[in-house]
């Protein structure tokens, strides 16, 4: 016979359960929560920058909603009609729950309701999408990717009208749309689903998210963990070239954020794809924060994704656009929605970074959310102050030792000059073949360029808005970028199975040392029997207007080959101090590896002494000073050749070719300098101060070489090439004099 005292231990078991399980299916708790909404209401009029941006979408979602209900089959590949649609619905859908939460007129949960029952007519009976261009067709959109957006989206605007619905409507729309959504993008398609990549991120993201909004455990746990079935083709690729995950392997959203990010959160596809996968780590981990708390998810693997939104921006330049390092569209910016949603996360979920404020001020918007109410009650309160973007070294790979990027730093805001160095992993599918690149910005503009990626977004008459074949063909190929060549063919040969087995090592780097910066590394794999040594240096001197950058490229090989070193510049060339000879006729520079695609359009040779280019952009001008050798040739070229569509820009650049040749060093410096001003058509300071560069020395173990200045000073760079020990002395003679320094480099103005 059981006790008073079993039963009343039972009773306060089934409550507190009970209890539990009420907190679990409150609605809105996914981003917006109750608790948020009800601040947000009792503070409407109060805090500006939230109300501003209230009425903005309200307003857009008025006018939407006055248009009717559009769900057209689907047809369009990106770009098109039906394709931009949807797209529109799945936005208008997140919009239109957040008001009706915040300003509890229905119309707007009427809104949501009825599109999404328009949605749950028709899913069941779609066939996979009539564009057959993606490894995993959608059925709203061409590929599973647009679908697990759409999805994401909504599961925000379902668990605001949750409780707006009947249970019979909700279980309509959890079996009839939801959960065969949520199967068609991961059981339906695990090799879209099972992998490591930004897709997948998307796909675990939205099942999950929906998921959390119905307490579907198995539907979360799949979220989280990925699918538990073999039988994906382990040669299956996608269509970016990218190896597809087998699905007995580590999958799911955990996976998805243990394998890509570094230590301090740099996704290795690089910042325009972190940009696009931040939105759903981020709203899936707020979800999870806010309904499963004791998942811990801001704290998972160190407190990563909160870091990453740091790292990103700092991924930016002067104006806040990401550099394009391997697939990326150039001018996304941290103005893009998705950094709006990820700096208000940051904000509230972080250590309330106020520089993150700033960002926020300056995007000009906010989520309607508990993030963005936090962030926009904060700038009321006076609490922003600039975000600080210093010279940083980010790592590539899980354990931070893949190579990485570097970013060096120098001037006020206004004038600053970024050098921005690549030695990081491949970067799955979307990665470049360019090892020890670099690029070059002043004020906020590209002086020396990475191309990014061939493809116009979104625009229907370029291939549908998917990345065009001179994606492969050019802009991934190594020619397209500020680093070395090795006999016409890119490095890894252009394969992304081998280019993914290796990447490139720092050697040694220093971001604040008297004034001067530098970072260098070595690739030893990109060919076989040559070694790869970069070092770059920004030499903050008083005698240059700008800092100098000096750019030693030491190469080590075995036998003779032809070294091609490119420059790709933007404006238009002023002077040579070597003679140059325009083609007549035009002819591509190479048949393979991207040279296909170049116009040769005329040859310099050079003087055997210090050779040197100027060109003009942005009211500014440029110098190329080069130490040459007897032999060396001069390759002007201009970007069209081999493309029938018109899908590439006609941009130029400059080859410095040095032939038959083994073991070599190849020694450039870069001024920025000067001005012109249209309205007084005044030039000032267009000339270059540097009238000679020396290599004072080159041997296995060191490099020694000297800047010669107009004025008759010098700046040398002594550098040890094999001993990166900052407690290491050295000793030199140069014509019987004596030169003593520690540590792997040193720097001598005079």
């Amino acid at each position: 016979m059981y006790t008073f005292s079993y039963y009343k231990t039972v009773l306060i078991a089934f409550l507190i359960l009970a209890h539990v399980n009420l907190i679990g299916q409150q609605h809105p708790n996914l981003t917006l929560t109750q608790t948020g909404v009800e601040q947000i209401r009792k503070n409407l009029g109060n805090v500006p920058f939230f109300d501003s941006h209230l009425a903005e979408v309200k307003a857009e979602v008025d006018a939407e909603m006055l248009t009717g209900i559009h769900v057209p089959i689907p047809k369009d590949m990106a770009g098109g009609y039906t394709h931009d649609r949807h797209k529109r619905n799945f936005s208008m859908l997140q919009k239109a729950g957040a008001l009706y939460q915040i300003l509890q007129e229905e119309k707007y949960a009427l809104y949501v309701k009825e599109v999404l029952m328009e949605y749950a007519r028709i899913y069941n009976g779609l066939p996979i999408h009539p564009q057959p261009r993606s490894y995993a067709r959608g059925k709203i959109f061409w590929q599973c990717l647009n679908d697990a957006n759409w999805l994401l989206y909504v599961s925000q605007a379902y668990d605001c009208i949750y409780t707006f619905l009947s249970k019979k409507e909700r279980n309509h729309l959890e079996d009839d749309l939801f959960r065969p959504f949520a199967d068609f993008i991961s059981i339906e398609n695990p090799q879209y689903f099972n992998r490591i990549h930004n897709h997948s991120t998307w796909g675990s993201a939205a099942v999950g998210m929906i998921g959390l909004v119905m307490q579907d455990e198995e539907l979360i746990q799949r979220a989280l963990y990925g699918l538990k079935k073999d039988g994906i083709d382990k040669n299956a690729k996608d269509n970016d070239g990218g190896f597809i995950k087998k699905a007995n392997e580590k999958a799911g959203f955990l996976a998805n954020i243990d394998a890509p990010f570094s230590p301090e959160g740099y996704y290795t596809e690089a910042p325009y794809y972190q940009r696009y996968a931040m939105y759903p780590y981020l709203l899936f981990a707020v979800g999870l924060n806010n309904m499963r708390p004791q998942e811990k998810i801001f704290d998972y693997n160190n407190g990563v994704l909160l870091k990453a939104v740091n790292t990103l921006l700092n991924l930016t330049d002067t104006d806040g656009e990401f550099y394009p390092l391997n697939d990326a569209q150039k001018g996304m910016s941290y103005f893009s929605r998705e950094l709006v949603s990820s700096v208000d996360i940051a904000y509230h979920y972080g250590d309330k970074n106020p520089g993150l404020l700033s960002i926020a001020n300056a995007q000009g918007k906010i989520t309607l959310d508990d993030a963005g109410f936090a962030v926009a009650m904060a700038i009321e309160e006076g609490k922003a102050i600039p975000f600080s973007k210093k010279s940083m070294e980010i790592t590539d790979g899980p354990d931070g030792k893949q190579g990485g990027i570097t970013i060096l730093r120098a001037g006020q805001v206004e004038n600053e000059l970024n050098l921005v160095a690549k030695y990081s992993a491949q970067g799955n599918s979307h990665g470049h073949y360019d090892k020890l690149s670099f690029s070059l910005y002043h004020r906020g503009e590209e002086v020396l360029q990475d191309y990014g990626l061939a493809r116009f977004v979104n625009i229907d008459q370029k291939n549908g808005g998917g990345y065009l074949k001179e994606n492969k063909t050019w802009a991934k190929q190594t020619i397209a970028h500020n680093t070395l060549v090795v006999n016409e063919t890119s490095h890894f040969k252009g394969k992304y199975e081998l280019g993914s087995q290796f990447h490139s090592t720092k050697y040694v780097s220093d971001l604040s040392s008297n004034g001067h910066q530098l970072i260098s590394a070595k690739e030893n794999n990109a060919y076989e029997g040559v070694k790869m040594h970069r070092t770059l240096v920004m030499v903050e001197d008083e005698r240059f207007e700008n800092p100098l950058i000096l750019d030693v490229f030491k190469v080590k090989a075995t036998d003779k080959n032809k070294y091609d070193l490119p420059y790709h510049y933007f404006g238009q060339l002023m002077s040579t101090n070597f003679d140059v000879k325009s083609l007549e006729s035009l002819a591509p520079f190479g048949k393979k590896h991207g040279y296909q695609h170049l116009w040769l359009t005329a040859k310099g040779t050079a003087t055997g002494k210090i050779d040197q280019l100027s060109w003009f952009s942005n009211n500014t001008f440029h110098t190329l000073s080069m130490a040459s050798e007897p032999g060396d040739t001069y390759l002007f070229t201009k970007l069209g050749a081999n493309d029938p569509e018109f899908n590439l820009r006609d941009d130029p650049s400059f080859v410095i070719r040095r032939a038959n040749t083994a073991s070599t060093l190849f020694v450039n410096a870069i001024e920025t300098h000067g001005s012109y001003s249209p309205v007084t058509e005044m030039a000032e300071n267009t000339r270059s101060k540097i009238k000679g560069i020396s290599i004072l020395m080159e041997t296995e173990d060191y490099s020694v070489i000297s800047i010669n200045l107009a004025e008759g000073a010098s700046i040398k760079l002594y550098f040890a090439n094999n001993n990166k020990n900052k407690n290491q002395s050295h000793s030199i003679l140069l014509d019987g004099v004596e030169q003593q320094w520690t540590g792997p480099y040193f720097i001598q103005t005079n």
